[in-house]
């Protein structure tokens, strides 16, 4: 089944599936079953730290640039924001993960929004400036 799991991972999943639903333990590949199911906590946790990441980036940008604001910055926000809420509602374990990784993401943001904006990147504070209700919250 390795070769399956390599060559086309939704048929491996597939198949893998409809092996559990059977009961059929032998015929599981465990060591990518285990893999994949790790990977789905690690995708879901990496999801709302770029969420994070693009909403600090507008929040930025709408403080250091207030001749440009527009509509789409905001509308960029409260689609991050519905997105980390989703992704916490599917799995309420992340529901402080979010502040946890709070700084990381803005030191993130931060290089993106000089790179976006042009402004040098110690124009922006080095810590995080927003409350992570001001990050989530609309």
């Amino acid at each position: 089944m390795s070769i399956t799991y390599e060559q086309d991972l939704v048929l491996w999943a597939r198949t893998t599936a409809q092996l559990l639903r059977e009961k059929r333990w032998e015929a599981i590949d465990l060591p990518h079953l285990i893999e994949e199911i790790e990977d789905l906590g690690k995708s879901e946790r990496s999801a709302i730290g770029s969420q994070m990441e693009r909403i600090m980036v507008h929040l930025l940008k709408w403080q250091y640039q207030p001749q440009r604001r527009s509509d789409s910055w905001l509308d960029s926000i409260n689609d991050g924001r519905s997105q980390i809420r989703r992704k916490i509602e599917d799995s309420p374990s992340l529901r402080n993960y979010p502040e946890a990784i709070l700084e990381k993401e803005y030191a993130r943001a931060r290089r993106e929004a000089s790179r976006q904006t042009g402004l040098a990147l110690n124009v922006f504070p080095e810590s995080c400036p927003f409350a992570i209700t001001q990050v989530l919250e609309d």
